[in-house]
């Protein structure tokens, strides 16, 4: 039951991600063949099947936005919708995600950044909530690294 309900999971989540990525576009007036590529795939950790809930977020930061130090309880995949997203989880490196540019984040790792990468034009991201059970799905570090965030 809990692998059936995995790969619906997963069969959902591409489906959503296909529909965020085909918005704004003009469908052609006769079929062509869909150009299909796999940006990112990963696994995700044991969950309690029971209770697996899906929930999409849209980000829209302004130029030069942040947000502060926070964590998510639950796995996130990320689609960067247009401009460019910097972010930095505790240990490791810096990361600037450019619009159509996937990503991936384990649960309960601490953003030490996340921002829009320009000062002068928006950035706007699509996040994936992947939880099995009732949380919040932003909330603030449960400790800060020596040297704090940026």
């Amino acid at each position: 039951m809990r692998l059936v309900l995995r790969h619906l999971l997963i069969l959902s989540i591409a489906g959503i991600s296909v529909a965020v990525m085909a918005s704004g576009q003009n469908a052609p007036a006769e079929h062509t063949k869909a150009a299909v590529r796999v940006p990112l795939s990963r696994s995700l950790p044991s969950m309690n099947g029971d209770g697996l809930r899906v929930t999409v977020v849209e980000v829209a930061y302004a130029p030069g936005a942040s947000s502060p130090p926070h964590s998510h309880p639950c796995p996130v995949v990320g689609y960067v919708v247009s401009g460019a997203l910097r972010t930095q989880v505790e240990g490791e490196p810096e990361v600037i995600y450019k619009a159509g540019e996937t990503f991936f984040e384990q649960a309960n790792g601490i953003h030490q950044i996340s921002a829009n990468a320009s000062n002068t034009e928006p950035a706007k991201f699509v996040a994936y909530f992947v939880c099995d059970h009732e949380t919040e799905l932003s909330t603030p570090p449960v400790h800060q690294s020596k040297g704090g965030s940026r």
